[in-house]
């Protein structure tokens, strides 16, 4: 009915301004909620105790989280000329909190590659599902019984986000120019989760490693391809996603590189993960490169403590200890000299770009927030 205000109009309205960062986290979860919805019935049909594995991810999703990534894919849009009253705003929005089921996949596995016990102060999947293994008395392995199941549903949110953004009701032009954007993410994101499970096998110490990873594990699919994703969706000009890209890539590898500050020195209590857990995963974080390179040169012996501890079960005082080692040899000074020369770089690249003025404001106090977090 024209002039009528449809729910979808209401939900376009909660997250029209970018300047509107309180709210556009709950307009994206507003979205997802009505995805899970739409989920309902074809799970349900599934039965027994999928439904309850079904209702598990749900939960796991929308239990907090910035909602970074469709955020920055939204404000791109914006700032590409998209109308955040106009009557696409709303499918443009669905399309972009669909970044939301790719990041739980990622999450999802990542908990099990890491052996990670909790995941913003909860059980991670695979633990919540063995522990209603083990108290349910089932036959089998707890442990791995919770493992199988978390990697089922870490697919099933990859699934699901390609069901979201199909669904999302973008025109036929939008998805044509949103496609490839979205493959290429995908690749990334997973070649990235890869070059991290090799490089600790294979122990390749070096920077350029780690940043390697830092690129197509984190950055790709945190800002870089989210920025992309609005542009094609509001057919942005080659220049902006260019300028885009560029942003998004220093953003996200700075992004990155304060969450391996966190993975050593981060309060769990703020951070929701135990202390020093990124030391005792083995991380070859570009952090620990940076110590490791100056220990080579310097001290023998302690480059030695540093590779014998990295991936072992660490006491807290072992933790401290390698936390002052850490410091002691510049890295922590070294990590923090490339996050601001990298968001240095990427604002510079905004700041030149041809994306509105209100999205560069949003843009540029987004990276700010990013790459000087606390958790």
């Amino acid at each position: 009915m024209p002039g009528a205000i449809t729910e979808e109009d209401t939900l376009s309205a909660h997250a029209a301004s970018p300047e509107a960062t309180e709210s556009l986290p709950a307009a994206v979860e507003t979205a997802l909620r009505e995805f899970f919805d739409s989920r309902r019935p074809v799970t349900d049909a599934v039965g027994g105790t999928f439904t309850a594995a079904t209702t598990a991810l749900e939960a796991f999703v929308l239990r907090g989280g910035k909602r970074v990534r469709p955020a920055f894919a939204w404000t791109g849009w914006l700032g590409a000329g998209g109308d955040p009253t106009g009557p696409d705003a709303a499918a443009v929005l669905r399309a972009c909190a669909a970044l939301e089921l790719v990041q739980a996949c990622a999450l999802v596995h990542d908990d099990i590659i890491d052996s990670s016990r909790t995941r913003r102060g909860f059980p991670t999947l695979h633990v919540e599902f063995a522990d209603r293994h083990r108290s349910g008395g089932w036959s089998g392995e707890p442990a791995k019984f919770g493992e199988s199941v978390a990697i089922l549903l870490g697919d099933l949110a990859l699934a699901w986000a390609d069901d979201m953004v199909r669904e999302s009701g973008v025109d036929a032009a939008a998805q044509v120019r949103l496609g490839p954007v979205w493959s290429a993410m995908r690749t990334e994101v997973l070649g990235g989760q890869y070059l991290d499970v090799s490089t600790e096998v294979t122990a390749d110490e070096s920077v350029a490693a780690a940043l390697r990873i830092n690129r197509y594990k984190t950055a790709a699919y945190t800002i870089e391809r989210p920025l992309h994703l609005g542009a094609a969706l509001a057919a942005a000009d080659p220049d902006l996603i260019a300028a885009y890209r560029e942003f998004g890539t220093d953003i996200g590898i700075a992004f990155q590189l304060r969450d391996d500050l966190l993975g050593v020195f981060g309060d769990p209590a703020v951070t929701g993960k135990p202390s020093g857990d990124d030391l005792r995963e083995g991380k070859r974080t570009v952090l620990f490169a940076e110590a490791l390179l100056r220990a080579d040169a310097t001290d023998r012996g302690t480059a030695d403590v540093l590779r014998r501890s990295i991936g072992t079960d660490l006491t807290e005082e072992q933790v401290q200890r390698l936390r002052a080692i850490i410091t002691d040899l510049g890295a922590v000074d070294e990590v923090e000299r490339r996050i601001d020369e990298l968001t240095a770089r990427g604002l510079r690249a905004l700041d030149t770009s041809t994306a509105t003025e209100s999205a560069k404001q949003s843009l540029r106090a987004m990276a700010l927030a990013a790459t000087r977090r606390t958790a």
